[in-house]
This record gives C-alpha cells, sequence and structure tokens, in this order.
C-alpha cells in the first residue's frame, strides 16, 4: 500500500473521514460529489458561490452526518470505543465504517474500487480551481497515498489514525484505533451491514426531497 507521511500538516482541519462513503453515496453526478466531499470545508452562508449541485452535496453532506450521528447501531459502535478514546470515537467510527465499504465494495457498487477512486482523484483535479483552500491543501496527500483506496487494508487504516493523532491539537489515542477495529472486527463489521443500507436509504430519499425543493 506504499509509505504515508510521517508528518501531514492538512489533516487537522478535516472533520469527517469518511470520505469514501460521502463519495459513494452521491451517485453519479459529479458536481453533487463534489459538494458531499468538500462540506466539512463550506459554510452555510457561502453556498450561493456553488452550483445548485454542488450545494445539493454539501447540504446532503450535513444531512449524512446528522443521521449517522443519531442512529443506532452507530451509536452501538461508538459505545465499543467510548472508555478509551471517549468522545473521538465518533471519527474512529467514521473511518472503520469506510474500511469496511472499501473491503466489500463489490457488494456495494458494480463500478471496480481502483476505477471509481481514480476518476474521482481526476476530477477533483481538473475542477481544483472550485475547491476552498482546505481542500486543494489536503488534496496532494490524499492522492499520493491513495486514501480511498488504502482504507480497505488494516495497515491503511493505522497509518491514517496514527497520521490524525500526531496533528490533533487534543490529547487523544487515536493510534491505538486499529487495536480496537481488530478486537472488536467482526462486531463492527455486522454494525456497518446493519447500517449502511439504512443510509443509502436515507440518501436515495433526502435527494429526491433536496431537488423537489428546487
Amino acid at each position: 500500500t506504499g509509505e504515508w507521511p510521517f508528518f501531514c500538516p492538512i489533516i487537522r482541519y478535516i472533520q469527517t473521514m469518511n470520505f469514501l462513503a460521502h463519495i459513494h453515496l452521491s451517485g453519479e453526478n459529479d458536481d453533487i460529489k463534489i459538494g458531499n466531499f468538500i462540506a466539512d470545508s463550506v459554510r452555510t452562508k457561502d453556498l450561493p458561490n456553488f452550483t445548485e449541485d454542488i450545494q445539493l452535496g454539501i447540504k446532503l453532506h450535513w444531512a449524512i452526518d446528522n443521521f449517522t450521528d443519531h442512529h443506532e447501531v452507530v451509536k452501538k459502535s461508538k459505545a465499543l470505543l467510548y472508555d478509551e478514546h471517549h468522545k473521538y470515537g465518533a471519527v474512529l467510527v467514521d473511518i472503520f465504517y469506510d474500511h469496511y465499504l472499501a473491503r466489500d465494495w463489490a457488494n456495494y457498487s458494480n463500478e471496480d474500487l481502483g476505477d471509481f477512486v481514480n476518476y474521482f482523484y481526476q476530477l477533483l483535479k481538473d475542477r481544483k480551481e472550485e475547491l476552498p483552500e482546505r481542500i486543494t491543501q489536503m488534496l496532494p496527500y490524499m492522492i499520493r497515498y491513495n486514501w480511498l483506496y488504502n482504507y480497505q487494508f488494516l495497515d491503511g487504516i493505522e497509518k491514517v489514525l496514527g497520521g490524525m493523532g500526531r496533528r490533533a491539537s487534543f490529547k487523544n489515542r487515536m493510534h491505538l484505533g486499529t487495536n480496537a477495529l481488530k478486537e472488536h472486527y467482526e462486531t463492527f463489521g455486522s454494525h456497518f451491514k446493519l447500517f449502511y443500507p439504512a443510509l443509502e436509504a436515507f440518501v436515495k430519499n433526502k435527494k429526491e426531497e433536496f431537488l423537489s425543493e428546487r
């Protein structure tokens, strides 16, 4: 899976790390994909600066996060991490779920994972001028170390958690997150398998709702 940097200065900016799920849930529309991906770097007052479909993607991202935070299955996953990681267990769950999505990609998409992520990387490079500064700072690292593809590997998860832990401004034990993943591997996997179809159904309905409001 290649080497990841020991020092990644942009990781502190990112609130949501389940990038793969957000992109996958966006569907085929490139603008929605971009919006869903950049949403954590966009303020509500800045929405008019983007196309209608990018705005839809941003709002979809926010809705996904809200749905995820309040879902009972996700709460069970967070509970397994609370004693050691407290509220930051939510970040770990995001990443763990992306691991299962990448690992079992063929169950959720007819497109090859490598082709899917390479298309998205190229899309971001082609539309770089439209991206927030924080995203453009992150992009070279994301592509060089192929984050989206490497989420399927445990060592890929370990490297991203190590980078997050080193760069975080708060005391944390992120670098030990992979231990919890390994310890509860089947349980987290079963949680994801229950949760993701519910999330897909929610997103389908939410997209239709947003489109009907235009």
